[in-house]
């Protein structure tokens, strides 16, 4: 078995997360203002929406991880459905930002439906592609590398996006295209890469790690893991996690076209707030990139354990802070927004090593290896998290009193400074409150590993 991985394998598997990035940071970033602000439904609306989508779409999670693990192909389990849903995850993702004149009922039940089969392929793509990490190699440092190199791939992806949406938005609607046509061809441009970046995925990557012969069932699968009170931990703080960060994304929109408007600033004068709020996004995903990029290093010294609740802590003390600053004081919002995001960017390689970790764990204590029902919970505890943080967000902006393309009230401009600030604090907060009843420290996993070999010499 090949425990030190190449470098073009790493890349491949990072390739993996700049495809789905690119969607993912659409949706917590653009969603929800296209929804309220083009298709013109109501902020309500929209967040029970998600609520109830997205709930239904978690429930889809451990089925494909079940259903992943039970595959049995010459291409592996998890690799091949990297091939197979690849188009109609761009397919499916156009027509999430597609909008007709079928009235407001029936845009509703269109974005219902749409929405609701975008989260099915997100599942059926990603699930199979983070229990990928899970096979490739038992080494856990190889996984924090594995962890770091998918997240630079998903802040590439992210970053990508975030630098060319406002351009391409503006090129589509210079070539006359409305408003909602230019967002249906913006996201046409990125659904065609993003499919070009999964087939690479699947080409350069490969599955060693096979499970030890046991007479598994989908019975002891489950059992397994409702007796996994690591899993349980992980599965909270995930869910803290996104709640972090789905506030924060969904926010960026409403905060700089309602609170901090057009800018003039030293050298560049007039800035309108659409390329500020694209400037914030990219220097957000830049941060959490460089956080990315320190994970390995911080929890090679400090433990994973360790680095996790710190840089959470930093990110909620951080995030109380920017709740005071002024509209006007754009270098602060920056600065702020550079110390959150590189924080928030340290813990995410770190759930999904965790997780490696938590199948390792799993298999040592039964004998049994159920990888992609493993994994399917992180994705699961993402689309919890991203499902109450959508929700919640959409319900401030109607506690409130926001209304779409209109003046705001004193109160509602306070539901967004606080849907950017206070908000996410308190879940990161949540989330490092959480890693304070982890076990899996760094020692404990060397032992996992070193029975685990034996176990399959």
């Amino acid at each position: 078995m090949q425990e030190t991985l190449r470098f073009k394998e790493k890349i491949g598997y990072g390739f993996g997360d700049f495809a789905s990035s690119m969607f993912w940071k659409l949706f917590s970033m653009f969603l929800m203002i296209y929804y309220t602000d083009v298709v013109e439904l109501t902020p309500a609306a929209v967040g029970t929406m998600f609520l109830l989508t997205r709930l239904w779409d978690g429930l889809n999670d451990p089925i494909m991880g079940i259903i992943a693990d039970r595959t049995n192909t010459k291409m592996g389990k998890f690799r091949p459905y990297l091939l197979w849903v690849a188009i109609p995850f761009g397919i499916i993702g156009v027509l999430t930002f597609s909008t007709f004149d079928l009235g407001p009922s029936g845009k509703l039940i269109y974005a219902y439906i749409t929405y609701t089969l975008m989260m099915m392929v997100y599942t059926a793509i990603n699930v199979p592609y983070s229990s990928l990490m899970g096979v490739m190699t038992l080494n856990t440092k190889e996984r924090t590398s594995l962890a770091s190199f998918r997240f630079i791939g998903a802040y590439s992806g992210g970053i990508f996006m975030t630098a060319t949406v406002p351009y391409l938005l503006d090129f589509f609607k210079d070539a006359g295209s409305d408003q909602a046509q230019s967002y249906q061809y913006t996201v046409a441009v990125y659904a065609l890469i993003a499919a070009f970046f999964f087939i690479m995925t699947f080409k350069w990557t490969k599955e060693r790690v096979k499970p030890l012969k046991d007479k598994s069932s989908v019975k002891n699968d489950l059992k397994d893991l409702a007796r996994n009170r690591q899993w349980f931990i992980m599965l909270g703080a995930g869910i803290a996690v996104l709640i972090f960060n789905s506030l924060r994304d969904g926010s960026i929109m409403y905060y700089f076209k309602y609170f901090t408007k057009d800018q003039v600033l030293p050298v560049f004068g007039e800035v309108e707030w659409d390329k500020l709020a694209g400037a914030y996004m990219t220097l957000w995903l830049v941060a959490n990139l460089l956080g990315v990029l320190l994970a390995k290093p911080a929890s090679a010294r400090f433990g994973k354990k360790t680095t996790f609740i710190a840089a959470m802590f930093i990110a909620a003390f951080f995030s109380f802070i920017f709740y005071w600053v002024a509209p006007d004081a754009v270098g602060p919002i920056f600065a702020l927004n550079l110390v959150i995001g590189l924080s928030a960017g340290i813990v995410l390689p770190l759930i999904w090593s965790m997780y490696a970790d938590i199948a390792d764990y799993s298999e040592w204590k039964t004998g049994r290896r159920a990888t992609g029902l493993v994994f399917s919970s992180s994705s699961m505890s993402q689309k919890l998290g991203w499902t109450l943080g959508g929700a919640i967000a959409g319900w401030i902006l109607s506690a409130y009193g926001f209304e779409a393309n209109q003046v705001q009230t004193p109160e509602s401009l306070e539901g967004i400074k606080m849907m950017i600030s206070i908000y996410p604090a308190l879940g990161a907060l949540v989330a490092s409150l959480f890693l304070f009843f982890y076990k899996l420290n760094d020692k404990f996993m060397e032992k996992i590993t070193s029975d685990l070999t034996l176990k399959r010499i």
